[in-house]
C-alpha cells in the first residue's frame, strides 16, 4: 500500500474542499480549470449531489480521470452506481456518461501519456507511490492495476442540447 492510500478517508474528504473548489465557488474556474474539473455525482445512497475536484486530461473531447485510491474512490462508487454526472471545467459546465476501466494495461497507456504531458506533477505522485519519477513499463503496470481511470464523454450541455460527441 502507497502513502496516498495510506492517508485517512476524512483527510480525501477535507482534501475536496481545498482551493480548486474555493475558486470554483468564487468563480475564479478559469485559473484552475486547466486542469482541476469539479465532477458532481449523485450520492449512491443518499441521492443527494456530491462535488469532487480532480485533475484531469482531455484528449478527443472526452475527459480522462484518474483514481489515485482506485474503486474504492467515493466518487468512482457513485459512478459506478450512476454514470451520468455534471462536469464543470472553467467556466463549461456539460452532463457526461462515464466509462469505468479497471484496466491495468488501459491505464498505464494513459499514465504514459500523462507523464508526457505533467511530468512533475506525476514524478510526485510516484515518488509518494515509491515509484521512481520515471518507471519502466512493469512498474507503471504494476502501479497501474491498484488504480482506475474514467473516460467522461459529454452527452448534454447546461441547458439540456445534446452535445455531439467527436468521432472516435
Amino acid at each position: 500500500m502507497s502513502r496516498i492510500e495510506r492517508f485517512p478517508r476524512f483527510i480525501w474528504r477535507l482534501m475536496r474542499f481545498l482551493p480548486p473548489r474555493i475558486a470554483y465557488l468564487l468563480g475564479l474556474g478559469a485559473l484552475v480549470g486547466h486542469f482541476i474539473l469539479i465532477l458532481e455525482t449523485t450520492g449512491r445512497r443518499s441521492g443527494h449531489p456530491r462535488q469532487t475536484p480532480l485533475a484531469y486530461d482531455e484528449i478527443d473531447g472526452k475527459i480522462y480521470v484518474g483514481s489515485a485510491r482506485g474503486t474504492r474512490a467515493d466518487w468512482y462508487k457513485n459512478l459506478a452506481c450512476n454514470p451520468i454526472a455534471a462536469v464543470t471545467i472553467g467556466a463549461r459546465r456539460f452532463y457526461a456518461h462515464a466509462e469505468l476501466i479497471t484496466d491495468a494495461h488501459q491505464i498505464a497507456r494513459f499514465l504514459e501519456l500523462r507523464i508526457k504531458r505533467r511530468p512533475r506533477m506525476l514524478g510526485l505522485i510516484f515518488k509518494l507511490a515509491g515509484l521512481p519519477a520515471a518507471p519502466s513499463p512493469a512498474e507503471l503496470e504494476q502501479y497501474a492495476a491498484q488504480r482506475a481511470l474514467v473516460v467522461l464523454r459529454p452527452v448534454k450541455d447546461e441547458t439540456g442540447r445534446p452535445v455531439h460527441p467527436t468521432p472516435d
